[in-house]
Protein backbone atom coordinates (compact mmCIF):
# COMPACT_ATOMS: atom_id res chain seq x y z
CA UNK A 1 0.00 0.00 0.00
CA UNK A 2 1.68 3.08 -0.85
CA UNK A 3 0.84 6.65 0.71
CA UNK A 4 -1.62 9.08 -1.52
CA UNK A 5 -0.22 11.33 -4.29
CA UNK A 6 3.07 9.23 -4.43
CA UNK A 7 3.57 7.19 -7.52
CA UNK A 8 4.91 3.64 -6.52
CA UNK A 9 7.42 3.58 -9.72
CA UNK A 10 9.22 6.80 -8.20
CA UNK A 11 11.90 6.40 -5.99
CA UNK A 12 12.11 9.11 -3.19
CA UNK A 13 15.13 11.34 -3.68
CA UNK A 14 17.77 10.85 -1.09
CA UNK A 15 18.96 13.84 1.29
CA UNK A 16 22.56 14.66 0.60
CA UNK A 17 24.13 15.37 3.42
CA UNK A 18 27.64 16.84 3.59
CA UNK A 19 30.06 16.20 6.05
CA UNK A 20 33.67 17.58 7.54
CA UNK A 21 36.26 15.97 8.14
CA UNK A 22 37.85 15.31 11.63
CA UNK A 23 38.78 18.26 13.73
CA UNK A 24 41.90 17.31 13.93
CA UNK A 25 42.37 18.32 10.48
CA UNK A 26 43.21 21.80 10.52
CA UNK A 27 46.50 21.13 12.57
CA UNK A 28 47.98 18.82 9.70
CA UNK A 29 47.12 21.76 7.30
CA UNK A 30 48.38 24.49 9.46
CA UNK A 31 51.95 23.74 8.21
CA UNK A 32 51.59 25.28 4.81
CA UNK A 33 51.73 29.09 6.08
CA UNK A 34 55.25 27.89 8.27
CA UNK A 35 56.58 25.74 5.44
CA UNK A 36 56.54 28.99 3.25
CA UNK A 37 58.61 30.72 5.54
CA UNK A 38 61.10 27.86 5.99
CA UNK A 39 61.28 27.89 2.68
CA UNK A 40 62.56 31.28 2.24
CA UNK A 41 64.91 31.04 4.92
CA UNK A 42 66.68 27.69 3.13
CA UNK A 43 66.38 29.56 -0.10
CA UNK A 44 68.54 32.67 0.91
CA UNK A 45 69.87 31.73 4.38
CA UNK A 46 71.87 34.66 4.27
CA UNK A 47 69.61 37.27 4.08
CA UNK A 48 67.32 35.24 6.29
CA UNK A 49 70.49 35.37 9.22
CA UNK A 50 70.86 38.88 8.50
CA UNK A 51 67.16 39.63 8.78
CA UNK A 52 67.28 37.90 12.30
CA UNK A 53 70.15 39.16 13.78
CA UNK A 54 68.16 42.76 12.99
CA UNK A 55 65.39 41.75 15.21
CA UNK A 56 64.90 42.71 18.66
CA UNK A 57 63.46 39.85 20.99
CA UNK A 58 60.38 41.72 21.46
CA UNK A 59 60.11 41.98 17.37
CA UNK A 60 60.52 37.96 16.93
CA UNK A 61 57.69 37.01 19.54
CA UNK A 62 55.20 39.15 17.53
CA UNK A 63 56.56 37.54 13.99
CA UNK A 64 56.18 34.35 15.92
CA UNK A 65 52.64 34.69 16.95
CA UNK A 66 51.89 36.55 13.74
CA UNK A 67 52.51 32.99 11.86
CA UNK A 68 51.25 31.06 14.15
CA UNK A 69 47.90 33.25 14.01
CA UNK A 70 48.40 32.73 10.09
CA UNK A 71 49.02 28.93 10.20
CA UNK A 72 46.40 28.67 12.59
CA UNK A 73 43.44 30.32 11.01
CA UNK A 74 44.56 28.82 7.28
CA UNK A 75 44.07 25.22 8.95
CA UNK A 76 41.29 26.29 10.69
CA UNK A 77 39.52 27.85 7.04
CA UNK A 78 40.51 25.27 4.86
CA UNK A 79 39.20 22.44 7.26
CA UNK A 80 36.15 24.65 7.37
CA UNK A 81 35.49 25.03 3.54
CA UNK A 82 36.12 21.57 2.70
CA UNK A 83 33.18 18.83 2.47
CA UNK A 84 32.40 15.41 1.31
CA UNK A 85 29.18 13.79 0.59
CA UNK A 86 27.84 10.66 -0.71
CA UNK A 87 25.30 10.42 -3.63
CA UNK A 88 23.41 8.37 -5.12
CA UNK A 89 26.00 8.46 -8.42
CA UNK A 90 29.32 9.79 -6.82
CA UNK A 91 31.51 10.61 -3.95
CA UNK A 92 31.43 14.95 -3.95
CA UNK A 93 34.16 16.58 -2.33
CA UNK A 94 34.62 20.21 -1.81
CA UNK A 95 37.75 21.47 -1.06
CA UNK A 96 39.49 25.57 -1.19
CA UNK A 97 39.59 28.57 0.25
CA UNK A 98 40.22 31.29 -2.57
CA UNK A 99 39.99 29.02 -5.55
CA UNK A 100 37.31 26.56 -4.80
CA UNK A 101 37.60 22.72 -6.27
CA UNK A 102 35.06 20.06 -6.81
CA UNK A 103 35.96 16.57 -7.31
CA UNK A 104 33.28 14.23 -8.58
CA UNK A 105 34.38 10.92 -8.07
CA UNK A 106 31.79 7.99 -9.64
CA UNK A 107 31.32 5.44 -7.38
CA UNK A 108 31.22 3.21 -10.52
CA UNK A 109 34.77 3.77 -11.06
CA UNK A 110 36.29 3.20 -7.70
CA UNK A 111 38.73 0.26 -8.10
CA UNK A 112 40.04 0.81 -4.70
CA UNK A 113 39.47 2.20 -1.32
CA UNK A 114 42.59 2.45 0.80
CA UNK A 115 43.07 3.58 4.62
CA UNK A 116 46.60 4.84 5.63
CA UNK A 117 47.08 5.28 9.41
CA UNK A 118 50.21 7.40 10.15
CA UNK A 119 51.94 7.16 13.04
CA UNK A 120 50.78 10.93 14.53
CA UNK A 121 47.34 9.86 13.00
CA UNK A 122 47.15 6.54 15.62
CA UNK A 123 48.04 8.29 18.32
CA UNK A 124 44.94 10.68 17.49
CA UNK A 125 42.76 8.09 16.43
CA UNK A 126 42.16 9.12 12.63
CA UNK A 127 42.74 8.06 9.15
CA UNK A 128 43.31 8.64 5.43
CA UNK A 129 41.39 7.70 2.95
CA UNK A 130 42.91 6.94 -0.46
CA UNK A 131 40.63 6.54 -3.70
CA UNK A 132 41.76 4.83 -6.51
CA UNK A 133 39.56 6.01 -9.74
CA UNK A 134 40.00 4.38 -13.34
CA UNK A 135 41.38 7.32 -15.33
CA UNK A 136 42.81 8.79 -12.64
CA UNK A 137 47.03 9.02 -12.01
CA UNK A 138 46.33 10.64 -8.74
CA UNK A 139 45.05 9.27 -6.00
CA UNK A 140 41.86 11.79 -4.28
CA UNK A 141 41.75 11.58 -0.34
CA UNK A 142 39.73 12.51 2.43
CA UNK A 143 42.15 13.43 5.67
CA UNK A 144 41.78 12.98 8.20
CA UNK A 145 38.43 10.90 9.36
CA UNK A 146 38.15 9.18 12.76
CA UNK A 147 38.83 5.87 12.50
CA UNK A 148 35.22 4.15 12.55
CA UNK A 149 33.82 7.02 10.60
CA UNK A 150 36.67 6.26 7.62
CA UNK A 151 36.10 2.56 7.78
CA UNK A 152 32.44 2.71 7.35
CA UNK A 153 32.74 4.97 4.55
CA UNK A 154 35.14 2.41 3.04
CA UNK A 155 32.45 -0.37 3.34
CA UNK A 156 29.70 2.00 1.84
CA UNK A 157 31.87 3.17 -1.04
CA UNK A 158 32.92 -0.81 -1.66
CA UNK A 159 29.07 -1.61 -1.26
CA UNK A 160 27.81 1.14 -3.74
CA UNK A 161 30.19 0.33 -6.56
CA UNK A 162 29.76 -3.67 -6.34
CA UNK A 163 25.81 -2.24 -6.85
CA UNK A 164 23.84 -2.23 -3.72
CA UNK A 165 21.00 0.35 -3.47
CA UNK A 166 21.79 3.95 -2.00
CA UNK A 167 19.48 3.05 0.84
CA UNK A 168 21.20 -0.21 2.04
CA UNK A 169 24.96 0.24 1.05
CA UNK A 170 25.48 1.39 4.01
CA UNK A 171 23.91 -1.08 6.08
CA UNK A 172 26.18 -3.39 4.44
CA UNK A 173 29.33 -2.75 6.49
CA UNK A 174 32.49 -4.62 5.89
CA UNK A 175 32.94 -7.52 3.90
CA UNK A 176 35.17 -10.26 6.00
CA UNK A 177 38.12 -11.23 5.15
CA UNK A 178 39.66 -14.53 5.43
CA UNK A 179 43.74 -14.95 6.24
CA UNK A 180 45.92 -16.47 3.37
CA UNK A 181 49.46 -15.62 4.83
CA UNK A 182 51.25 -13.36 7.21
CA UNK A 183 54.86 -12.55 6.84
CA UNK A 184 56.55 -12.90 9.99
CA UNK A 185 58.88 -9.98 10.83
CA UNK A 186 62.03 -12.68 11.35
CA UNK A 187 61.77 -13.48 7.76
CA UNK A 188 61.42 -10.15 6.18
CA UNK A 189 64.75 -9.47 8.27
CA UNK A 190 66.31 -12.51 7.11
CA UNK A 191 65.28 -11.82 3.34
CA UNK A 192 66.16 -8.10 3.21
CA UNK A 193 69.33 -9.28 4.60
CA UNK A 194 69.76 -11.60 1.82
CA UNK A 195 68.70 -9.30 -1.26
CA UNK A 196 71.38 -7.90 -3.49
CA UNK A 197 70.67 -4.10 -3.21
CA UNK A 198 70.88 -3.87 0.20
CA UNK A 199 74.23 -5.05 0.00
CA UNK A 200 74.93 -3.25 -2.74
CA UNK A 201 73.83 0.30 -1.39
CA UNK A 202 75.66 -0.05 1.54
CA UNK A 203 78.55 -0.40 -0.31
CA UNK A 204 77.91 2.78 -2.45
CA UNK A 205 77.44 4.49 0.76
CA UNK A 206 80.84 3.41 2.11
CA UNK A 207 83.11 3.07 -0.53
CA UNK A 208 81.92 6.52 -2.81
CA UNK A 209 82.39 9.18 -0.22
CA UNK A 210 86.26 8.51 0.92
CA UNK A 211 87.02 8.50 -3.16
CA UNK A 212 85.62 12.00 -3.34
CA UNK A 213 87.67 13.11 -0.44
CA UNK A 214 90.57 12.20 -1.48
CA UNK A 215 90.03 13.58 -5.16
CA UNK A 216 87.94 16.73 -4.45
CA UNK A 217 88.83 17.45 -0.65
CA UNK A 218 85.39 19.03 -0.59
CA UNK A 219 83.17 18.65 2.60
CA UNK A 220 80.21 19.28 1.05
CA UNK A 221 81.21 17.50 -2.30
CA UNK A 222 80.99 14.43 0.09
CA UNK A 223 78.15 15.64 1.79
CA UNK A 224 75.62 16.13 -1.15
CA UNK A 225 76.93 12.16 -2.52
CA UNK A 226 76.82 10.26 0.30
CA UNK A 227 73.83 11.82 2.22
CA UNK A 228 71.59 10.33 -0.58
CA UNK A 229 73.79 7.32 -0.82
CA UNK A 230 73.10 6.49 3.28
CA UNK A 231 69.35 7.39 2.19
CA UNK A 232 69.29 5.11 -0.43
CA UNK A 233 70.55 2.44 1.55
CA UNK A 234 68.47 2.83 4.66
CA UNK A 235 65.61 2.80 2.11
CA UNK A 236 66.73 -0.30 1.03
CA UNK A 237 67.03 -2.21 4.30
CA UNK A 238 65.43 -0.31 7.18
CA UNK A 239 62.65 1.52 5.27
CA UNK A 240 61.53 -1.57 3.61
CA UNK A 241 61.72 -3.43 6.98
CA UNK A 242 59.41 -0.44 8.59
CA UNK A 243 57.08 -0.45 5.54
CA UNK A 244 56.96 -4.26 5.18
CA UNK A 245 56.21 -5.03 8.44
CA UNK A 246 53.55 -7.47 9.92
CA UNK A 247 52.63 -8.05 6.06
CA UNK A 248 49.06 -9.62 6.00
CA UNK A 249 47.21 -11.14 3.04
CA UNK A 250 43.66 -11.73 3.41
CA UNK A 251 40.53 -12.64 0.67
CA UNK A 252 37.21 -11.03 0.86
CA UNK A 253 34.46 -10.61 -1.96
CA UNK A 254 35.90 -6.70 -2.47
CA UNK A 255 39.00 -8.22 -3.24
CA UNK A 256 42.47 -9.03 -1.65
CA UNK A 257 43.46 -7.48 1.74
CA UNK A 258 46.68 -5.90 2.68
CA UNK A 259 47.87 -4.77 6.05
CA UNK A 260 51.72 -4.12 6.05
CA UNK A 261 53.66 -1.03 8.23
CA UNK A 262 55.31 -0.68 11.50
CA UNK A 263 54.83 2.98 11.93
CA UNK A 264 52.50 3.90 9.43
CA UNK A 265 49.81 1.15 9.15
CA UNK A 266 48.54 0.90 5.46
CA UNK A 267 44.92 -1.09 5.00
CA UNK A 268 45.29 -2.01 0.80
CA UNK A 269 42.41 -3.80 -1.26
CA UNK A 270 43.61 -5.17 -4.54
CA UNK A 271 40.56 -5.06 -6.66
CA UNK A 272 39.34 -8.62 -8.51
CA UNK A 273 39.51 -8.77 -12.22
CA UNK A 274 41.95 -5.95 -12.25
CA UNK A 275 45.06 -7.56 -11.51
CA UNK A 276 47.10 -7.07 -15.32
CA UNK A 277 50.32 -9.13 -14.41
CA UNK A 278 52.15 -11.10 -11.82
CA UNK A 279 55.81 -10.86 -11.33
CA UNK A 280 57.57 -13.94 -9.23
CA UNK A 281 60.75 -12.81 -7.89
CA UNK A 282 63.62 -15.15 -7.01
CA UNK A 283 66.47 -13.19 -5.86
CA UNK A 284 69.85 -15.39 -6.01
CA UNK A 285 70.57 -15.66 -1.94
CA UNK A 286 66.47 -16.70 -1.32
CA UNK A 287 66.53 -19.68 -3.78
CA UNK A 288 68.25 -21.62 -1.05
CA UNK A 289 65.86 -21.19 1.40
CA UNK A 290 63.04 -21.34 -1.34
CA UNK A 291 61.58 -18.18 -1.28
CA UNK A 292 60.20 -15.53 -3.35
CA UNK A 293 58.89 -12.02 -3.60
CA UNK A 294 55.24 -11.47 -5.15
CA UNK A 295 54.75 -8.34 -7.44
CA UNK A 296 51.55 -7.13 -9.25
CA UNK A 297 50.52 -4.25 -11.89
CA UNK A 298 46.94 -3.16 -11.20
CA UNK A 299 45.48 -1.02 -13.98
CA UNK A 300 45.22 2.24 -12.35
CA UNK A 301 46.43 1.62 -8.98
CA UNK A 302 50.16 2.02 -7.07
CA UNK A 303 49.32 -1.17 -5.81
CA UNK A 304 52.76 -3.42 -7.14
CA UNK A 305 53.68 -5.49 -3.75
CA UNK A 306 51.42 -8.60 -2.96
CA UNK A 307 53.82 -10.90 -0.99
CA UNK A 308 57.36 -9.24 0.14
CA UNK A 309 58.38 -12.52 0.91
CA UNK A 310 57.34 -16.29 1.36
CA UNK A 311 57.91 -20.08 0.61
CA UNK A 312 57.25 -20.76 -3.15
CA UNK A 313 54.04 -22.72 -2.31
CA UNK A 314 52.24 -20.23 0.03
CA UNK A 315 53.08 -17.58 -2.87
CA UNK A 316 51.49 -19.77 -5.45
CA UNK A 317 49.01 -20.77 -3.50
CA UNK A 318 47.81 -16.89 -2.84
CA UNK A 319 48.65 -16.51 -6.72
CA UNK A 320 45.83 -19.10 -7.41
CA UNK A 321 43.45 -16.69 -5.60
CA UNK A 322 44.22 -13.36 -7.33
CA UNK A 323 44.22 -15.34 -10.82
CA UNK A 324 41.72 -18.53 -10.30
CA UNK A 325 42.47 -21.36 -12.61
CA UNK A 326 46.04 -20.41 -12.38
CA UNK A 327 49.01 -22.97 -11.98
CA UNK A 328 52.42 -21.19 -11.94
CA UNK A 329 54.46 -23.42 -14.29
CA UNK A 330 57.50 -25.43 -13.08
CA UNK A 331 60.86 -24.33 -14.13
CA UNK A 332 61.11 -27.49 -16.40
CA UNK A 333 57.98 -26.64 -18.43
CA UNK A 334 59.25 -23.49 -19.92
CA UNK A 335 60.28 -23.49 -23.04
CA UNK A 336 63.75 -21.90 -23.71
CA UNK A 337 65.15 -19.95 -26.85
CA UNK A 338 67.33 -22.04 -29.26
CA UNK A 339 70.85 -22.57 -28.67
CA UNK A 340 71.93 -20.06 -31.60
CA UNK A 341 70.52 -17.26 -29.13
CA UNK A 342 73.76 -17.21 -27.78
CA UNK A 343 75.14 -15.25 -30.60
CA UNK A 344 73.05 -12.24 -29.71
CA UNK A 345 73.13 -12.62 -25.46
CA UNK A 346 76.08 -14.81 -24.95
CA UNK A 347 75.19 -16.55 -21.35
CA UNK A 348 72.40 -14.67 -20.48
CA UNK A 349 69.96 -16.61 -23.31
CA UNK A 350 69.86 -19.04 -20.91
CA UNK A 351 67.46 -16.82 -18.12
CA UNK A 352 64.92 -16.50 -20.69
CA UNK A 353 61.79 -19.04 -21.21
CA UNK A 354 58.10 -19.13 -22.34
CA UNK A 355 55.07 -20.83 -21.39
CA UNK A 356 51.72 -20.69 -22.42
CA UNK A 357 48.62 -22.37 -20.14
CA UNK A 358 45.00 -22.21 -21.21
CA UNK A 359 44.72 -18.63 -18.64
CA UNK A 360 47.59 -17.38 -18.71
CA UNK A 361 51.08 -16.11 -20.69
CA UNK A 362 54.19 -16.63 -18.64
CA UNK A 363 57.54 -15.10 -19.73
CA UNK A 364 60.80 -15.67 -17.46
CA UNK A 365 64.13 -13.84 -17.25
CA UNK A 366 66.79 -13.47 -15.63
CA UNK A 367 70.05 -16.06 -14.11
CA UNK A 368 70.73 -14.46 -11.01
CA UNK A 369 67.55 -12.85 -9.79
CA UNK A 370 65.17 -14.65 -11.47
CA UNK A 371 61.64 -13.15 -12.75
CA UNK A 372 58.79 -14.92 -13.99
CA UNK A 373 55.78 -12.61 -15.29
CA UNK A 374 51.86 -14.20 -15.64
CA UNK A 375 49.74 -12.40 -17.79
CA UNK A 376 46.20 -13.04 -17.73
CA UNK A 377 44.85 -13.74 -21.50
CA UNK A 378 41.98 -11.55 -21.16
CA UNK A 379 44.38 -8.98 -19.70
CA UNK A 380 46.42 -8.31 -22.85
CA UNK A 381 45.84 -5.45 -24.81
CA UNK A 382 48.27 -5.82 -27.91
CA UNK A 383 50.86 -8.35 -29.41
CA UNK A 384 53.71 -6.97 -31.12
CA UNK A 385 56.78 -8.96 -32.95
CA UNK A 386 60.32 -7.41 -33.57
CA UNK A 387 62.99 -8.36 -34.72
CA UNK A 388 66.28 -6.22 -35.17
CA UNK A 389 69.26 -6.27 -37.80
CA UNK A 390 71.41 -8.97 -35.81
CA UNK A 391 68.50 -10.77 -34.66
CA UNK A 392 66.77 -11.33 -38.46
CA UNK A 393 70.41 -12.81 -39.34
CA UNK A 394 70.01 -15.62 -36.73
CA UNK A 395 66.45 -15.98 -37.51
CA UNK A 396 65.44 -14.57 -34.01
CA UNK A 397 62.72 -12.57 -32.76
CA UNK A 398 60.84 -10.92 -29.73
CA UNK A 399 57.15 -11.08 -29.04
CA UNK A 400 56.01 -8.11 -27.03
CA UNK A 401 52.61 -8.93 -25.14
CA UNK A 402 50.99 -5.05 -23.25
CA UNK A 403 48.59 -5.22 -20.67
CA UNK A 404 46.30 -2.25 -19.46
CA UNK A 405 48.46 -1.42 -16.68
CA UNK A 406 50.96 0.39 -19.63
CA UNK A 407 53.73 -2.76 -19.11
CA UNK A 408 55.30 -5.01 -21.71
CA UNK A 409 56.01 -8.41 -21.06
CA UNK A 410 58.40 -10.10 -23.30
CA UNK A 411 59.27 -12.86 -24.69
CA UNK A 412 62.89 -12.81 -26.15
CA UNK A 413 64.88 -14.77 -28.76
CA UNK A 414 62.16 -16.96 -30.15
CA UNK A 415 62.63 -18.56 -33.45
CA UNK A 416 61.17 -16.71 -36.06
CA UNK A 417 58.42 -19.63 -36.67
CA UNK A 418 57.89 -19.81 -33.05
CA UNK A 419 57.51 -16.20 -32.79
CA UNK A 420 55.00 -15.65 -35.38
CA UNK A 421 52.93 -19.03 -34.20
CA UNK A 422 52.88 -17.31 -30.70
CA UNK A 423 52.28 -13.99 -32.60
CA UNK A 424 49.13 -14.88 -33.90
CA UNK A 425 48.20 -17.63 -30.66
CA UNK A 426 47.84 -15.03 -28.62
CA UNK A 427 45.97 -12.49 -30.24
CA UNK A 428 43.13 -15.53 -30.76
CA UNK A 429 43.71 -16.42 -26.84
CA UNK A 430 43.06 -12.87 -25.77
CA UNK A 431 40.28 -12.08 -28.06
CA UNK A 432 38.46 -15.34 -26.39
CA UNK A 433 39.71 -14.72 -23.09
CA UNK A 434 38.41 -11.37 -22.83
CA UNK A 435 35.15 -12.50 -24.02
CA UNK A 436 34.70 -15.30 -21.54
CA UNK A 437 36.25 -13.38 -18.41
CA UNK A 438 34.29 -12.95 -15.08
CA UNK A 439 32.40 -9.45 -14.08
CA UNK A 440 35.41 -7.05 -12.72
CA UNK A 441 32.48 -5.35 -10.48
CA UNK A 442 32.97 -6.57 -6.75
CA UNK A 443 31.59 -8.88 -5.24
CA UNK A 444 29.51 -10.09 -8.32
Amino acid sequence: MTAPGVDEGVRPKRVVVERRLHPVTPFRRAWAPVAVVVGWAAHDPNQAQEQLTRLTATTLLIVLAVVVSAASLYGFLSWWFTHFAVTDSELRIRTGLLFRRTAHIRLQRLQAVDITRPLLARIAGVAKLRLDVVGADKKDELAFLGESEARALRAELLARAAGFAPETAHEVGEAPARELLRVPPRELAVALILTGATWGALAAALVVPPFLWLATHSVWTVLATGVPLLGAAGASSAGRFVGEYDWTVGESPDGMRIDHGLLDRTHETVPPGRVQTVRIVEPLLWRRRGWVRVELDVAGSANSVLVPVAPRALAEAVIARVLPGTEVPATAALSRPPRRAGRCLPLWWRGYGIAVTDTVFVARHGLLRRSVALVPHAKVQSVRLTQGPWKRLWRLADVHVDTGADKTVTARLRDVQEAVELLHGQAERSRTGRRDARSDQWMA
